[in-house]
This record gives structure tokens, C-alpha cells and sequence, in this order.
């Protein structure tokens, strides 16, 4: 079951026309239960228009900030998004849970980082980067961000500042596709750019460690281009707005019914369900508190295990090859293919 905590909102900062930052007031009763690391999201829920709705936002703040901030963008027809960067205040209650994710830092003497952010995509980044600068004094980190223009760009401001107090340490690089600014690139991170900063601007730096966040086709060819220039594949990390559907997995998606068991808290649960429908959606109207927060396939919030049976996931961009061997799968995208079906959220 997802464990949800009452806070007040501490702060809300405009940090954009369409975006905000948002800093939560964690009592201290809780401040153990949001201890985090660089890279991971917290869930946010809310009651809008007499409906719960739940989303996951990454933690732009630093472990050794004392401060718990998300970034939110208002997204076209995003009924949370839009919300929260127009209705929410501070002083107002909201819930959320306890920090998690995949995406995560991983600190080492000497390192060199480089990242690559689009629009909000820079909210997991900005905290990766200001900890490597804050707690590892021999690393460097090159960020590649890119937005539409300056005042599209979340924390413009405070890049710069960090960027002129470790000026030998921290190499930032603006990319905009609508406005000419100079010193800054023109256009999109794309092969082109990637090769110009890797195999041009940085050619005598071996970087160690790549972290990606943004649109889809960016991440794939960023990393691609990446691993021609000799960064390990395992030393490319990624966190995806949102993914795009497998074809061929989705054409195995059949009409029929299957039986499902789910183990959730030490309890077991079963219902029938339509195998068109996904996993999480028929626990969740069956009244089963299953964990989960984006339903998009780029969090694992609602990660579960197979025991028994088989599905398909239409989506997947975060469990590797050991993982899907294993069993584990992502139940907002994972339709049943089988007759019948257990999943273990507990095994995970």
C-alpha cells in the first residue's frame, strides 16, 4: 500500500511563466521518512474536482539543503500540473509519500559528470549536479540544457550563480530552439550537438557518468551518440518524460479475461479483469491500493513481480533485461496474457 503523509506547503516560487518550485514543510516527526538522494521523486496527491489524483515530481533540492523542493510545469490538459502551478499556495496541505526512483546519483573521487536536460528535465539534474559540486571537490559536471528561450528556463538564475561561484568545475552550456543568444547554442540536443560537446569542446575530458532527463527521441540519441564516443552503456542513466508505445508488444495484447491474484501487504486479492485493460487500473477499481504514481510507464512506482502466469508491459523504458527475466514488471503498462495471473507487489 502507498503510505501517504498531510504536510503544509513551506514555499511556492515562480520560477517561470508555467513553472514553479514548491517547498514542503516536513514536520519533524517525518524527517526520517524523506531522507533522499540526488535524482529521486516524491509523489504528490491531491483531490481536484472530486477525483484523487497522484503524480511524481523529481526533487530539485540537494540531500544537505534541509529542504524537501519540486519542480512543477504546467503541462497542456494536465489536470494536476496545471493546478498546482495556479491554485496551490503556501500554507496549503497536501500529501505525499516517501522519496524513491532509479535515477540516481552515484558519487566517486575524481569523477567527471556530464548531463543533458530539456525543459523541466532539469529538475532531478539541478539536484545530481549542485550535490557532486557541493560534496565532491576534485569532480567536475558539464551541463547541456535546453528550452525554448531564457524565460522558459527553469532556474536560469540560479545555473548561473552556481556556475560563477565553481567556474572551474561546473561547465554550462544553454541550448534554445526559438531565441538567438549569444554564446549559447541554437536549436535541439541531437547527435550534433552531443558530438560537438564530447568529441569538440570537451575532447581532451573522459567523462564518467552521464544523466539524461527529457523528451523521449533526445535521451535516445544523446545516448546513442554517447556510447560512440566511448561512455559505457552502463554509465548512461536516463529518466524520460514520458515513453512511447512498443508496437509489437502492443499487437500481443488480446481479447480475453484472466483471473488475477495480487499479493499486496501480506494479503491476497483476486478479481477477474478484461486483458485489454492493464493491471494497476483493474487493481485500483477493484478497490486495491496498489502503489503508484505517474501511470505513464517512467516511474516505478507500481513495479510488481510475476509468480505465476504471463503479461505483456506495451511500455518500458526503466526495467533492464535481468529484471523483465526475473518477472518484474510495470503494472500501469502490463496487460495479462494468460488465463490466469498472480502478481507480488511485496516482492519487490
Amino acid at each position: 500500500m502507498a503510505t501517504f503523509y498531510k504536510v503544509h506547503i513551506k514555499e511556492i516560487k515562480q520560477e517561470t511563466a508555467h513553472a514553479v518550485s514548491v517547498v514542503f514543510e516536513i514536520p519533524e516527526n517525518l524527517q526520517s521518512e524523506f531522507v533522499f538522494s540526488a535524482g529521486q521523486y516524491i509523489t504528490l496527491q491531491l483531490e481536484i474536482n472530486g477525483s484523487r489524483i497522484r503524480r511524481a515530481y523529481s526533487i530539485c533540492s540537494t540531500p544537505k539543503s534541509g529542504e524537501l523542493r519540486v519542480a512543477i510545469k504546467a503541462v497542456e490538459k494536465g489536470v494536476f500540473s496545471t493546478y498546482a502551478t495556479s491554485k496551490l499556495k503556501a500554507g496549503d496541505s497536501i500529501e505525499i509519500s516517501a522519496p524513491e526512483g532509479r535515477f540516481l546519483l552515484s558519487p566517486g573521487a575524481n569523477k567527471n559528470y556530464i548531463g543533458f536536460a530539456a525543459g523541466s528535465g532539469i529538475t532531478p539534474l539541478r539536484s545530481m549536479l549542485e550535490t557532486v559540486l557541493e560534496t565532491e571537490p576534485s569532480a567536475t559536471f558539464t551541463l547541456v540544457y535546453g528550452n525554448k528561450t531564457v524565460a522558459d528556463t527553469i532556474f536560469y538564475d540560479a545555473l548561473n550563480s552556481l556556475k560563477e561561484r565553481y567556474t572551474d568545475r561546473f561547465n554550462l552550456h544553454y541550448i534554445f530552439t526559438r531565441e538567438e543568444v549569444k554564446n549559447c547554442l541554437r536549436g535541439r540536443i541531437d547527435e550534433n550537438v552531443t558530438n560537438y560537446i564530447v568529441k569538440n569542446r570537451y575532447k581532451e575530458t573522459s567523462f564518467d557518468a552521464a544523466f539524461l532527463c527529457g523528451p523521449e527521441e533526445m535521451i535516445k540519441e544523446a545516448s546513442k551518440t554517447l556510447e560512440k564516443n566511448n561512455i559505457k552503456k552502463e554509465n548512461i542513466h536516463f529518466e524520460l518524460f514520458t515513453a512511447t508505445v512498443d508496437v509489437e508488444k502492443a499487437a500481443q495484447v488480446q481479447e480475453g479475461l484472466t483471473a488475477v491474484t495480487v499479493i499486496l501487504d501480506d494479503e491476497e486479492l483476486t478479481f477477474t479483469m478484461s486483458q485489454t485493460d492493464d493491471l494497476l487500473a483493474a487493481s485500483l477499481r477493484n478497490d486495491i491500493d496498489a502503489p503508484y504514481s505517474c501511470q505513464g510507464g517512467v516511474c516505478s512506482s507500481c513495479l510488481a513481480k510475476v509468480t505465476e502466469g504471463k503479461a505483456v508491459m506495451v511500455k518500458n523504458s526503466i526495467l533492464t533485461d535481468s529484471e523483465l527475466a526475473d518477472g518484474f514488471i510495470l503494472t500501469c503498462q502490463a496487460h495479462p496474457t494468460t488465463a490466469s495471473i498472480t502478481i507480488d507487489f511485496d516482492d519487490v
